[in-house]
């Protein structure tokens, strides 16, 4: 029985991929870098200090990584205070759920923009427990963060849903051994050996109802 659903937040809830890719990009552009074919689908799951240094090292930034996460994030934000990209039926969608689950959000954002896009979206009470890659010791594909949000749930991971959009979150909840709902995004599309572990695959929030996620357990 599913007793709490764990939302993913980049991707799931708000349009951001295309935010942080342009502002990465912006950033290894302007320090004279070059842009891997496959950086942006290297990135999505990383921690912040994984693509932090990704950035410096492998993307030729250069600069700390400490000093790339701060302006990368810096700059995220200041485009998030311009318009937040909340996804269609991402509100309702939390909603629902949170009538009948406590639910989590485990997310490879810097914990300060996650609390910025929850606030500002007007979710921030819907969640009992908010957690970022930055907390555990390894982020995505690791399921490192998707068993810290289920232990503070006070759930086992096999009675707890995860809601998931790419492929590197996708093997994060499969691999910590919860029940895994892909709304994967068009413009990114997971790999189909990550997608293949979902248990449920929907067209878009608007699909996800408590029935649907109650029907996996």
């Amino acid at each position: 029985m599913i007793q709490a659903v764990v939302f993913d937040l980049d991707g799931v809830l708000i349009d951001s991929e295309p935010v942080w890719e342009q502002v990465r990009r912006g950033l290894v552009a302007e320090r004279g870098g070059h842009w891997a074919d496959d950086a942006q689908k290297r990135l999505m799951g990383m921690s912040t200090s994984e693509w932090a240094r990704y950035l410096s090292e492998d993307l030729g930034v250069g600069l700390p990584p400490g000093e790339v996460a701060a302006l990368v994030t810096d700059r995220v934000a200041a485009s998030y205070r311009e318009h937040l990209p909340l996804l269609p039926g991402a509100a309702e969608a939390v909603g629902r759920l949170a009538a009948r689950w406590p639910l989590g959000l485990a997310s490879s954002a810097p914990a300060t923009l996650i609390e910025t896009v929850l606030e500002a979206a007007g979710l921030r009470p819907d969640f009992q427990v908010t957690m970022s890659t930055e907390q555990v010791p390894h982020g995505k594909p690791a399921p490192d963060i998707y068993l810290a949000v289920a232990s503070r749930l006070g759930v086992g991971p096999a009675h707890a849903a995860a809601v998931e959009d790419s492929s590197n979150d996708l093997r994060s909840a499969a691999a910590a051994g919860l029940h895994v709902i892909a709304v994967p995004r068009p413009a990114y599309p997971p790999d189909p050996d990550a997608l293949a572990q979902a248990g449920l695959v929907l067209p878009g929030l608007g699909a996800l109802t408590p029935e649907a996620v109650a029907a996996l357990g």
